[in-house]
């Protein structure tokens, strides 16, 4: 191994999942799959991607398992979390995403998993109705009741390390407020307080979580980790934290076709994007307040790669509008239309159509794999706070707002990011750069 100082990927890599779902039973069951032979894990950046590493006659392209230390897909232990009390079999069998004869080979281990009792607060979701619910008599306590499925679930698993992934529904959108959100001491008297519209149950998975050790991915839009007490709290345990919500379908397409447009300097008067999607993302996503927090990370793509400043003649006046529209017949097959209006020589208008037909938890599946992957190798690293070269992976990448940080949303911009972050953890030099 080139860097010393990167420690090896041994024993077991415990994955605990916030929520019990179509996202994650799909990404469990691919994973016991893929482990068997009976699957490929199709998306995965860490299972099939290669990078480039040395210049001139030192140059070679290698799997990300030969530049770092990865754990094997057989090192994986599962836990989850989820407000419904049906094992992950089940789950995945009323997702209706996976066919029965690619979840049938792996019955057993999916049996076994066995959803512990979520924290979780009803008006952060209101259209759950789960009765697998944690008793909590203040959010510091609810905390303190996640640490402690923590430290058993590791204990019992035998497992090295932990990874906690929240790919449970989008909360109810919450502001960041500096008298609560602004420092970690703050944060810890508003738990301690039950200040309940300042502190939701996601913040208290994110804080359990940090406190025994564990990185901490969000994979919805909710304001979680993305807040000045919780950068303090990884500081402060020297942990990795990465954030939000899984870049899957329209998104995906946005941060790579908006590069389009702005590298051939063509103008664009207006981007309208609507989804529709029946899973219980969907579901919860028909509640006003939810949709509000999804809206917020999925406007906040365009206006970072086609911005205003640097070309006013181009994208002075553009309207971006994006809907959600909760559709139970498609379930987890999720429709997302993009209406691109754009203007080339002379002004002339033109328009361009994109009609994706994705399968929502198929594309964000391999997403959980490489967040937990390369969470837990920035760990290893001795990486701590915001991991920026994930934002690869993410819809509305975690930034200090605070002193008007501008994320990089340009899906190859953040490819660079990515690629340069593994060639520094593996020894190698970081030597490519964003323009």
């Amino acid at each position: 191994m080139r860097n010393p100082n990167l420690k090896p990927a041994t024993g077991k890599l415990g994955i605990m999942v916030v929520g019990l779902g179509a996202v994650s039973t799909t990404f469990i069951t691919g994973v016991l799959m893929t482990r068997k032979g009976l699957a490929k894990p199709v998306g995965s950046m860490t299972q099939y991607d290669k990078i480039r590493v040395g210049r001139g006659a030192e140059m070679k392209y290698l799997p990300y398992n030969e530049i770092v230390s990865m754990p094997s897909l057989n090192d994986i232990v599962f836990a989850a979390w989820d407000v419904y009390p049906v094992n992950a079999y089940e789950s995945a069998i009323n997702a209706e995403v996976l066919k029965e004869k690619d979840i049938e080979p792996v019955k057993d281990e999916l049996l076994a998993i066995k959803p512990m009792k979520a924290a979780f607060d009803k008006n952060y979701a209101k259209r759950l109705d789960g009765d697998n619910v944690k008793q909590c008599t203040s959010r510091w306590d609810m905390a303190e009741q996640i640490r402690e499925d923590i430290r058993n679930f590791k204990k019992e698993s035998g497992a090295d390390r932990i990874v906690v992934l929240w790919a449970a529904s989008t909360e109810i959108y919450v502001a960041p407020d500096m008298k609560y959100h602004g420092t970690l001491a703050a944060l810890e008297q508003a738990m301690k307080d039950d200040v309940k519209d300042k502190v939701a149950p996601s913040m208290c998975y994110a804080y359990a979580a940090l406190m025994e050790g564990a990185p901490f991915v969000m994979g919805a839009p909710n304001t979680t980790v993305d807040i000045p007490a919780m950068w303090e709290l990884a500081e402060k345990t020297q942990l990795p934290i990465a954030g939000k919500d899984f870049k899957t379908g329209q998104t995906l397409v946005k941060s790579g076709f908006a590069p389009i447009i702005g590298t051939r300097m063509l103008g664009l008067n207006g981007w309208f994007s609507t989804n529709i999607l029946g899973n219980r993302d969907g579901l919860v996503l028909d509640e006003p307040a939810n949709f509000r927090t999804k809206e917020v990370s999925k406007l906040s793509t365009l206006e970072s790669i086609l911005v205003a400043d640097e070309q006013p003649d181009l994208y002075s006046n553009y309207y971006h509008k994006v809907r959600i529209n909760y559709y139970p017949p498609r379930n987890d097959n999720k429709e997302g239309w993009d209406n691109i209006d754009i203007f080339g020589w002379m002004g002339y208008p033109m328009q361009i159509k994109i009609n994706f037909l994705c399968r929502d938890s198929i594309l964000a599946a391999p997403l959980c794999l490489d967040l937990c992957l390369l969470i837990d190798l920035a760990h290893r690293a001795g990486r701590y706070g915001t991991q920026r070269f994930l934002s690869f992976f993410l819809k509305s990448p975690m930034h200090d707002y605070t002193k008007d940080e501008v994320p990089v949303n340009h899906l190859f911009q953040q490819y660079v990011m990515l690629k340069n972050a593994i060639r520094e953890m593996g020894g190698y030099e970081a030597d490519e750069e964003i323009d």
